[in-house]
């Protein structure tokens, strides 16, 4: 597999819209290159049943056979668990032990979220599919290459999921500059997009910072983050990228293909 950083193809920093990092974006800023997009946004919406997607109630193995699947929650669902560092920084953090990981069926996810809140969608063998929620039950989401306003129930299709307005640790914007960041984004297509994934996506519209963008920030040799990725017991892989959107994409990739065993093959070793 080589290096991670090897394999990934970056456009040049200079020619690149990187927009305003309050958030507010300007026009002319927004249009104009064309940015690579990966296979993780290519998702289907399906009709899973929520055993289908990897979800079982937090009991024993002779209790799953009880579990009513089909009501509102909480349940527990088996996840890679992460925590991502800017030099000496958490910048991220997804960890069972320090956080509820629990997922709700979409109508009781919906009865919890409020304007502003960024939502994350999760089934096995896919990344978590995440949208800002805006009002009434609509979200506003990067899927299949477009920025769309939908349904929150039809985009939940088969999967639960949970609000993750802490997942990463910066500062958030007020609730509705968050959501004027995502309305005003809504009906961009392929070219016009900064983003590569529906999680960087909704993050800008909630922190509003560049480097959660296509290229959006310079890399330097002094800039570096890490990502530990936390396997059972005490097992830990830290991966080292040169930009937070690199960062993302490869720990996107590992939620998709469950593959662990590359891990070691980017960075070696234990800690």
């Amino acid at each position: 597999m080589g290096n991670q950083l090897d394999r990934i193809t970056h456009l040049n920093y200079s020619e690149l819209p990187t927009g305003d990092p309050s958030g507010l974006e300007k026009d002319e800023l927004r249009v104009g290159v064309a940015y690579f997009f990966s296979d993780e946004e290519e998702e289907v919406v399906d009709d899973r049943t929520p055993s289908d997607c990897g979800f079982s109630k937090d009991h024993s193995p002779a209790e799953e056979e009880e579990v009513d699947v089909e009501g509102g929650g909480p349940f527990a669902v088996s996840e890679v668990e992460y925590s991502a560092f800017c030099a000496q920084e958490c910048i991220f953090s997804k960890l069972r032990e320090n956080e509820d990981l629990d997922v709700y069926a979409a109508p009781t996810l919906l009865a919890m979220c409020k304007p502003g809140d960024v939502l994350e969608l999760v089934a096995a063998a896919q990344p978590p599919h995440w949208a800002v929620c805006e009002h009434d039950g609509w979200v506003i989401h990067l899927h299949k290459g477009e920025i769309r306003r939908d349904d929150l129930l039809d985009v939940c299709g088969g999967r639960h999921g949970r609000i993750a307005n802490s997942r990463y640790r910066y500062r958030p914007l007020p609730a509705d500059l968050v959501v004027q960041n995502a309305a005003g984004h809504v009906g961009l297509r392929s070219e016009e997009i900064c983003w590569t994934n529906s999680e960087s996506f909704a993050a800008w519209c909630r922190f509003g910072k560049r480097e959660f963008k296509a290229g959006g920030e310079a890399h330097s040799a002094e800039q570096q983050y890490f990502l530990k990725v936390h396997l059972s017991g005490s097992e830990v892989h830290t991966l080292v990228f040169r930009s937070l959107e690199d960062m993302i994409r490869e720990r996107r990739r590992v939620d998709a293909s469950g593959i662990l065993k590359e891990l070691s093959l980017v960075n070696g070793g234990k800690e």
